[in-house]
């Protein structure tokens, strides 16, 4: 998992009591906004490579949007084990800031249904 420059955000060391939803947006909003790709790459050519490799690993057709969500899920997985923990939620909000970037630059494919499913 990323690191952040905890430093440089002007909540730091806020407990999950005092923030607000405003603060919790816009501390996800400066993580990926703010000078990431310099540090870590840039996002979509790291999600798309993410992508590949949990493609091949899981034979299966998996989307840089499907990445973000999924890292979603694992944040969801965290709020459910610590939902105190602020880190978590703002992860949450910009992983899916960064899915819906990508779904909004490019087409969406949508899956075929898969037999038997509703």
């Amino acid at each position: 998992m990323a690191k952040w420059n905890l430093d440089s955000i002007s909540n730091k060391g806020k407990t999950m009591t005092n923030y607000t939803r405003s603060e919790i947006l816009d501390t996800a909003k400066e993580y990926v906004t703010k000078d990431r790709a310099a540090k870590h790459g840039d996002m979509e050519s790291n999600l798309t490579t993410i992508s590949e490799l949990w493609s091949v690993y899981l034979n299966a057709n998996i989307k840089p949007h499907d990445v973000a969500v999924m890292m979603t899920l694992l944040k969801v997985a965290r709020i459910k084990s610590n939902p105190r923990n602020p880190d978590h939620w703002i992860d949450c909000a910009g992983y899916s800031a960064c899915g819906g970037e990508l779904v909004a630059e490019k087409p969406f494919e949508p899956l075929p249904p898969k037999q038997g499913v509703i």
